[in-house]
C-alpha cells in the first residue's frame, strides 16, 4: 500500500482523537466544578433553576430552593456555579453588574435618528374613495341594481342565487 490510501485513514484517525480529547476535557471541567461546590455557594441547575447550596455528599447536593425549601439533586444535575456577584445579580436583582457601555433601548424609536436638515414630508395621501359618481371610471354600471357577468340582476352586488362567483 502507497503513503497516498493510507493518507485519509490517518487524518480522520487523528481528528476522531482530537474531538474525542476535547470532550473529554470538556468532561472533566465540569466534575472538577461540580466537586469544588461549597455550602453556601449560588448554582444553576440543568433545568434552569438557581438555588444555594447546603449541603454536599458523594452523588448529591442538598439545595435551597427558596427560603425553607430544600431539594435533593443529583451532582450531575448541576449545570453551573456561580459566582457570587452573579448570582445575586440573577436571583436578587442587584445592579452591581456594570455593562461595558452597551446600552440597549427598550424600543427602537432611539435607534431611528432623524435628519434635521431634512424638510417635513407635507404631501398627504387621500385615501378618502370618492361617494358622489354612481358609476366607475371603466363605464360599468351602477352599483344599485348591477348586474353579474352572466346579466342576472343582483341587490347590493350580490349574486341573485346566492352565489357569489362560483363557477
Amino acid at each position: 500500500m502507497s503513503l497516498v490510501t493510507l493518507l485519509p485513514f490517518i487524518v480522520l484517525i487523528g481528528a476522531m482523537f482530537l474531538m474525542t480529547r476535547s470532550a473529554k476535557k470538556k468532561q472533566q471541567a465540569a466534575a472538577q466544578m461540580r466537586n469544588d461546590m461549597q455550602p453556601g455557594t449560588g448554582v444553576r441547575t440543568i433545568g434552569g433553576m438557581y438555588a444555594t447550596v447546603k449541603e454536599v455528599h458523594d452523588d448529591t447536593v442538598l439545595l435551597e430552593v427558596a427560603p425553607g425549601v430544600h431539594a435533593v439533586y443529583a451532582k450531575n444535575a448541576i449545570g453551573a456555579v456561580l459566582d457570587d456577584d452573579e448570582y445575586n445579580r440573577i436571583v436578587h436583582g442587584d445592579d452591581t453588574f456594570t455593562p461595558d457601555g452597551t446600552v440597549v433601548p427598550d424600543d427602537a424609536s432611539s435607534l431611528i435618528e432623524a435628519d434635521a436638515t431634512a424638510a417635513p414630508d407635507d404631501s398627504k395621501v387621500d385615501l378618502v374613495k370618492e361617494t358622489g359618481a354612481d358609476t366607475a371610471e371603466d363605464g360599468a354600471e351602477p352599483k344599485d341594481g348591477a348586474r353579474s357577468k352572466d346579466g342576472a340582476e343582483t341587490k347590493d352586488g350580490k349574486a341573485a342565487d346566492g352565489e357569489t362567483g362560483a363557477k
